[in-house]
């Protein structure tokens, strides 16, 4: 499956345009649900998860991103509020350009311009999938779709190598299954050689 990783702009790039660098540590918010989109925000180190919750409280987590990738600029584009929160998992050191210089960045450099077209088209045609994949009334089909969603974040081209660093109960969360369910189509998915289960780690 090839894949399309988020924007990742040379750092050296994004400088010459006013970038500036920020740290977080863990557990801190670098924005919240209805925020004003203000910032192009680029990882150099930690991972963040982008998370909403809904009206009883319950955590749902819409992606895990790490080194390299970036997030937030989808929003940067329509005068809307963030839909989900992105918060540090672990200690972050990030980039970030501010909306109106990220603009005038994609207008002078088109190359990048179109790489961002390219990963918006690859995010939209894995979501359409998963969200395909959900109607079904097989596990495997709908665990299919989700991992494959998953896994377009990511650059790299290769079999059972990208690991899961969701919890089978937040699978079976995005998923609509019980999580003995997702345990035993994980199970199932591992004996046909679909993925692998390292230490409890889903590699697929």
């Amino acid at each position: 499956m090839k894949t399309i990783s988020c924007m990742n702009i040379s750092p050296e790039l994004l400088y010459m345009y006013g970038a500036e660098d920020r740290s977080y540590n863990s557990k801190d918010y670098i924005n919240k649900e209805g925020d004003s989109a203000l910032y192009y925000y680029q990882i150099v180190k930690g991972k963040v998860k982008q998370n909403s919750y809904n009206e009883e409280g319950k955590e749902f987590i819409h992606n895990i991103l790490g080194e390299n990738q970036s997030f937030g600029e989808p929003m940067l584009f329509v005068e809307e509020y963030y839909i989900m929160n992105s918060v540090c998992i672990t200690n972050v050191d990030l980039i970030r350009l501010s909306k109106s210089n990220f603009m005038e960045l994609l207008e002078k450099n088109p190359k990048v311009c179109q790489e961002m077209n390219a990963c918006f088209s690859q995010r939209i045609y894995f979501k359409e999938i998963m969200l395909q994949s959900m109607s079904s009334q097989n596990p495997i089909l709908r665990l299919k779709g989700l991992l494959n969603y998953l896994k377009s974040y990511y650059a790299e081209d290769c079999e059972q190598c990208f690991h899961i660093e969701f919890t089978r109960q937040q699978i079976a969360n995005l998923t609509g299954l019980r999580v003995e369910t997702v345990i035993r189509a994980l199970k199932k998915m591992e004996k046909q050689g679909e993925l692998k289960i390292d230490n409890r780690k889903i590699l697929y």
